[in-house]
C-alpha cells in the first residue's frame, strides 16, 4: 500500500471518527451554548442533537418562567446557515409549550408553529395585575430582531378570566387577540370577546417599542363595584362602560 494510499485511509478514518464524536456529543453541552441569566437547564440526557433537559426555565421579567421538561431535536441541516433550528416541547404540570426556534443571536429569532398553553400568573412577573386564567398562544410565525418583533401572524386567548380584587376573584370571560405584522410594518390587533359577563372590543398596535391601546370595556349586566373602581385609575368612563386608551414606549 502506497503512502498516498495510507493517508487517504488516514483522512477517512479521521473524519469518521470525529462525526462519531458530533453526533455522539452529550446533550449537557447544551449548557456551554447558553447563558445561564436567559436559560436554566439541569439534568440532562440523550444527545446534543435529540436531547431532554428535566428541569428548565427562562427569565421573564424580574423572575424565572418555569417550563420543566424540555424536549429537543436539533436540525444538523440548519448549522450550515449558522441559524440553528431547533423542534423544542416542555411540559411543566398543566402547562405546555411547543414549537420551532430558528436562532440567531441573543435578541434575534424566529418563531414556527408555537403552540402553547400558560397561567395567566405569568403576568404578574412583568405587571401589578393580579389575574387568573389561563393563556392559549398559536402562533404560525414570529420574527423578532434586536429583541422586537419585525413580522409575524398568530392569536392570543385568554381563557376563563378573573380579576382578583380584596373580597375574592371576580369573573371577567374569555377573550382572544387575533395580531398580525407584514414584514416592515406596524404590529395590529383587534381583541375579541369569546364569552363572559364582561365585554372587550378594540385594538392594539406596536411599532418599534411605541405601543397603543383602545379597548371598550362593557357589561350588559354591569360591572362589579370593585372592578369599576380599578377600571376608573386607568380607564375613562364612557356611556356603555370604560375605555382604556394607552400610548406609550416600553
Amino acid at each position: 500500500m502506497s503512502p498516498i494510499q495510507i493517508g487517504r485511509i488516514g483522512i477517512i478514518v479521521s473524519v469518521l471518527f470525529l462525526v462519531i464524536l458530533v453526533v455522539k456529543a452529550p446533550a449537557r453541552l447544551v449548557g456551554h451554548f447558553i447563558a445561564s441569566d436567559v436559560l436554566v437547564m439541569q439534568g440532562f440526557s440523550g444527545t446534543l442533537w435529540r436531547g431532554r433537559a428535566a428541569r428548565s426555565a427562562v427569565a421573564v421579567g424580574h423572575g424565572y418562567l418555569h417550563l420543566g421538561a424540555v424536549r429537543w431535536k436539533l436540525s444538523a441541516a440548519s448549522l450550515l446557515s449558522l441559524s440553528p433550528k431547533v423542534s423544542l416541547r416542555s411540559r411543566w404540570g398543566a402547562q405546555t409549550i411547543s414549537g420551532q426556534l430558528i436562532y440567531r443571536d441573543q435578541q434575534s429569532f424566529d418563531l414556527e408553529d408555537v403552540d402553547a398553553s400558560l397561567s395567566a400568573n405569568i403576568l404578574g412577573q412583568i405587571s401589578p395585575l393580579a389575574v387568573k386564567g389561563d393563556f392559549l398562544v398559536q402562533l404560525s410565525a414570529l420574527e423578532v430582531r434586536d429583541g422586537l418583533p419585525v413580522s409575524g401572524q398568530g392569536r392570543v386567548v385568554w381563557q376563563k378570566a378573573k380579576w382578583v380584587s380584596s373580597q375574592g376573584a371576580v369573573p371577567l370571560g374569555s377573550y382572544a387577540v387575533d395580531f398580525t405584522q407584514p414584514e416592515g410594518q406596524a404590529l395590529t390587533g383587534e381583541v375579541l370577546t369569546i364569552s363572559g359577563p364582561v365585554n372587550a372590543q378594540g385594538q392594539i398596535e406596536l411599532i418599534g417599542r411605541r405601543y397603543s391601546l383602545d379597548v371598550l370595556v362593557s357589561s350588559d349586566s354591569g360591572l362589579d363595584q370593585q372592578l369599576q373602581q380599578a377600571m376608573s385609575l386607568m380607564a375613562k368612563p364612557v356611556e356603555d362602560g370604560y375605555r382604556i386608551q394607552m400610548k406609550s414606549e416600553f
